[in-house]
């Protein structure tokens, strides 16, 4: 009887723990915390836009891909405001040329950066190699997508947000 006990304790274990979630950068896991000051120097916790779904977009204002996203980016995040945000975490060591990129191309979402590029604590945490890097994380902070752009970011943030 003690075996069978200590048989189904360990199994219980086992099984509870292997379903358990983590933070990291894999569909499923928990996305890491950001904590970034805005271009006022205000710092804005990625954990602060809970409840929308959530587009974290890895960029920097010399990245011709990154700018060249932007545009259908603003549609989206137009189309389905009040339900999705994006959080945009910039690369950029030179804040003039940040907010130039901003404002250029009238980016009206969440912007921060620590203008430390390569050494940025969030280079780590979400394993950044290159930009455009993004991640979709849903209202209760698990990534659902990675680096997916275009017509694919489209299509899932429509079947998430069901319009």
């Amino acid at each position: 009887m003690k075996k069978t006990l200590l048989i189904l304790g360990l199994l219980f274990c086992v099984l509870t723990s292997s379903k358990a979630q983590v933070i990291g950068t894999d569909v499923g896991d928990i996305a890491p915390e950001i904590d970034l000051p805005d271009p006022k120097g205000n710092n804005v916790v990625l954990s602060s836009l809970r409840g929308d779904l959530v587009l974290v977009d890895f960029w920097a204002s010399w990245c011709g891909p990154c700018t060249k996203e932007h545009p259908e980016l603003i549609k989206l995040y137009n189309t389905y405001q009040g339900k999705f945000s994006i959080y945009s975490v910039s690369m950029d060591t030179k804040k003039p040329l940040w907010l130039a990129a901003i404002a250029k191309q009238k980016l009206p979402w969440t912007q921060v950066s620590d203008l430390k590029y390569w050494t940025s604590p969030v280079v780590g945490d979400y394993m950044l190699q290159s930009v455009p890097l993004n991640f979709l994380i849903d209202k209760n902070g698990i990534i659902v997508a990675k680096n997916i752009h275009g017509n694919a970011l489209n299509e899932m943030v429509k079947s998430i947000l069901g319009q």
